[in-house]
């Protein structure tokens, strides 16, 4: 039988640098949907252990079958030139705010 949620805010900034940062990010939003884990990856059409593993930021988990699970969950990865990357986290933080240049 599956464990209740813990809930958690998805964490305040999206950068991702590692797997684990990444696993930390779809766990939160799986967990802020109330999904629980067997039934996000019956969403996402993966299985509960692929998808423990991708939360857990552990390998062996394919481009592909991230990109399904992303997307099953209305997540996107998005590429970013570090250069950039400060002026889109203070878009993301206050979307009324103009970007300064």
């Amino acid at each position: 039988m599956p464990r209740p949620l813990k809930a958690s805010p998805p964490p305040a900034d999206p950068t991702v640098t590692s797997r684990a940062a990444l696993g930390r990010q779809v766990a939160a939003h799986r967990v802020a949907a109330s999904l629980r884990i067997d039934d996000a990856a019956s969403l996402s059409g993966v299985s509960v252990d692929l998808l423990s593993r991708l939360e857990n930021g552990r390998s062996g988990v394919s481009t592909d079958r991230l990109l399904k699970v992303l997307d099953a969950l209305g997540l996107v990865m998005l590429v970013v030139d570090k250069a950039k990357l400060p002026m889109l986290l203070a878009a993301l933080r206050d979307p009324e705010e103009p970007a300064a240049r």
